[in-house]
């Protein structure tokens, strides 16, 4: 395990209770590097969608327990936000969620000529994700080639 797998999951562990404590959903932590700095980010998200002051309550208790725990090597910023409209589906919490929804994806090369792909959420196994089309059309994509699957939204 990377140290960035090992902080994301030890931040998950201490994350999972403060979450449920508030009745929020805990969508993702990443451990990331942009521009040189590290970012600690946690996603949460609860029915009705997250306000700033659930944030901040969140970012609070974790922020005590961070610093108490002090097993992050790297110096960073941590943000606890909402994981916004736009967000791939990563885990199989994502997937089974979104089943018969709307979804999104652009693959690595082209398939049939083309990489963006829009279509109903049929079903996923841990190596591939299978998508209903407007004209009932099914296929089966490996989760390998997906560069991005997320919720389609429209404007």
């Amino acid at each position: 395990m990377s140290k960035r797998e090992s902080y994301e999951q030890k931040t998950e562990e201490i994350l999972f209770p403060i979450t449920e404590e508030y009745g929020y959903e805990l969508v993702d932590v990443e451990y990331v590097k942009e521009g040189g700095t590290w970012y600690l980010r946690a996603y949460i998200d609860k029915p009705g969608g997250i306000s700033i002051d659930d944030c901040e309550k969140v970012s609070r208790k974790l922020s005590d327990i961070l610093d108490e725990k002090d097993y992050i090597d790297d110096s960073y910023i941590m943000e606890v936000s909402s994981p916004g409209l736009g967000r791939p589906l990563k885990k199989d919490k994502d997937f089974r969620r979104s089943l018969g929804k709307e979804v999104e994806i652009r693959t690595y090369r082209m398939i049939d000529k083309q990489k963006e792909f829009t279509g109903t959420l049929k079903g996923y196994d841990k190596d591939s994700v299978t998508v209903v089309f407007g004209g009932g059309t099914e296929r089966t994509f490996d989760k390998g080639d997906i560069a991005l699957i997320r919720l389609a939204f429209d404007f």
